[in-house]
């Protein structure tokens, strides 16, 4: 099978855009700015999905679904989160089609007309608390932990796979409390969920850290967040958590008698990742090869192809990997056999390297003969040969899926230490982010108006302020202002 991948260090982002088609992950659709996921993909997501949902239920969420379509009226309530997606906004104007009278097909009718717009959902808080006002009464409806998986729209003009689509899938969770101090640790809690689940199942570090204010989500009045580094030294948000104070509580009238009698708005987060992750997971770890899946999110973990020549030959090893298909299935193995006979091992070999297939075995006749198999790493791209009667083989192949969930993860790790670089004047700041790239830790004066001039002259952002961050005095690398610490500035996607 030829890959055809152009290499990562000549064009970057041909090399994604090439590597998420020819993995059979997504592809563009007929409509514009938008994808359609493949069932390789969409199986990946598939195994994101059920991780991350077991996680909310088992931190207390519930799962519910909300309205596609949010009246105009209900963004206009809260001004500042309008104005962070009234650019963004995809708006229903009527309600039904009719034959042009031409003979030329549809067109909208105008007399159906809606007497308010609809917005196709950009994020959902405004339709949610409108519903949360008739949910919440006391304080004993507190607190509200709801989850919802979903689509939404965000018109975008300059689109790329998985991770700017005017369409996407993701998960938003809007949960509602009696107390500021509980609307916060629920926020910090969901950002660490995002933070294990991240590092855990994608083998991904990620900085923990505060979205400065010119960051922050529209509408919230803290933003944290998880941010990780891709391979050509761009920084990636991979998730975020949002305290939203009262704002929306306040906008949808959302009160709650308290305990003492008295009635008070309730306090509110909401937080969320979206199928950008799968950007994520490919920018992170993939190599000129084609994919590099950690073991927890790989559809198939193993892949058993037969080499042989003679029908009984097949017959043999068929019989063969049957057992170990069975022996490593028990102990929770994805595991597949290709017996096509379409293909020869050399192309079924490159397309699971392609797709990232943690493992893969190969069986002949002699390995019949020597009571052998050989087994090749994706992560490595190393074999081995191993006696099938030194090891009972699901110990084998569960320590090697260990092995490489492990080593995917350090690889990453030290790539991002690499990458990441002190700086202490502006000089010293632009040759690292023209040369070096990645994450640079530096003094900040703490302004939006030295943070929006350091954009507008590099293109850099602050990613996070670093939650583990030592407080320290310092002076600010544009301004020579004072700062209390560094942050964390990258070019991002």
């Amino acid at each position: 099978m030829s890959k055809g991948l152009p290499k990562r260090s000549e064009d970057y982002s041909l090399w994604y855009n090439e590597l998420v088609k020819k993995a059979d992950l997504a592809e563009n659709s007929a409509v514009r700015g938008c994808m359609v996921i493949k069932p390789y993909g969409y199986s990946i997501w598939e195994k994101m999905q059920a991780e991350l949902d077991r996680m909310f239920k088992e931190t207390g969420h519930t799962n519910a679904y909300f309205p596609l379509f949010i009246p105009k009226s209900y963004l206009s309530k809260e001004a500042s989160h309008v104005e962070g997606f009234a650019k963004e906004c995809a708006v229903v104007t009527h309600y039904r089609l009719k034959n042009a009278e031409d003979g030329s097909g549809v067109i909208v009718d105008p007399e159906a007309k809606l007497e308010e717009e609809l917005i196709v959902r950009p994020t959902s808080e405004t339709v949610i608390w409108s519903t949360y006002k008739n949910w919440i009464q006391s304080y004993r409806d507190l607190p509200l932990l709801v989850n919802q998986w979903a689509n939404v729209v965000r018109w975008e003009m300059r689109t790329r796979l998985f991770l700017r689509t005017a369409e996407f899938l993701w998960q938003e969770g809007h949960t509602a409390h009696a107390t500021a101090e509980e609307a916060k640790a629920e926020t910090l809690q969901m950002m660490n969920v995002y933070a294990q689940f991240a590092e855990d199942f994608m083998a991904l570090p990620v900085v923990r850290g505060r979205k400065s204010a010119n960051e922050r989500f529209a509408g919230a009045d803290d933003t944290l967040c998880i941010e990780a580094m891709m391979q050509d030294g761009k920084a990636l948000q991979a998730g975020t958590s949002h305290f939203l104070g009262q704002n929306f509580a306040k906008a949808f009238d959302v009160k709650f008698a308290t305990k003492e009698g008295g009635l008070e708005y309730v306090w509110g987060t909401s937080w969320g990742v979206s199928t950008r992750l799968m950007g994520a997971l490919i920018m992170a770890h993939s190599d000129d090869n084609g994919l590099v899946l950690p073991p927890k999110l790989a559809p198939t973990q193993v892949v058993i192809v037969p080499i042989y020549r003679k029908d009984e030959e097949f017959e043999a090893i068929s019989a063969k990997a049957n057992e170990i298909m069975a022996d490593l299935r028990k102990a929770g193995v994805s595991v597949k056999y290709d017996n096509r006979d379409t293909h020869k091992p050399g192309f079924k070999f490159a397309e699971y390297e392609l797709k990232g297939v943690p493992l893969r075995i190969a069986i002949g006749p002699r390995d019949l003969e020597n009571g052998t198999i050989e087994i090749a790493r994706r992560d490595t791209l190393t074999k081995e040969q191993f006696e099938l009667a030194s090891q009972p083989i699901t110990e084998k192949i569960t320590g090697m899926l260990d092995d490489i969930q492990k080593s995917i993860y350090d690889r990453a790790f030290s790539f991002r230490e690499e990458k990441t670089t002190e700086v202490n004047t502006w000089d010293e700041f632009k040759e690292v982010l023209e040369n070096k790239g990645g994450f640079i830790s530096a003094h900040w004066d703490g302004t939006s108006e030295t943070e929006e001039k350091i954009k507008d002259l590099t293109k850099a952002t602050i990613r996070c302020i670093p939650l583990a961050r030592k407080e320290e005095a310092g002076t600010c690398i544009l301004t020579g202002k004072p700062s209390e610490g560094r942050v964390y500035f990258a070019k991002a996607y």
